[in-house]
């Protein structure tokens, strides 16, 4: 894992709610189970159909504005697990991704 990465998103205030609503969406749709330390987090998507190519365009997209994470993509029994470490003091980012992929949608009134 890069430890002399520094620890900071590089998306603009304009990306990010763009990639939050990307994570929820993807959350919605196929998340199934989360386990989440301080340092890793393991994301289950249910498999089907673009699931696994979302998972990766997430992680390709992840990693050039958070290098400091080390992201993997592997398959399991009717699953896509997305695997996420991250140095010590990065927790709080950490569980922030993990909670992006829970969001619930916005409730327009």
């Amino acid at each position: 894992m890069p430890a002399h990465l520094p620890i900071a998103c590089s998306l603009s205030s304009t990306e990010l709610p763009r990639r939050q609503a990307e994570m929820a969406e993807l959350g919605r749709a196929a998340l199934v189970d989360v386990r989440h330390d301080s340092t890793r987090a393991e994301l289950r998507f249910a498999a089907g159909d673009g699931v696994r190519e979302r998972v990766e365009a997430f992680a390709a997209a992840e990693a050039q504005c958070c290098p400091f994470l080390t992201m993997r993509v592997s398959d399991e029994a009717d699953v896509v697990l997305l695997t996420l470490d991250a140095p010590e003091d990065a927790d709080g980012l950490l569980a922030d991704l993990v909670d992006a992929f829970r969001a619930e949608p916005e409730v327009v009134r």
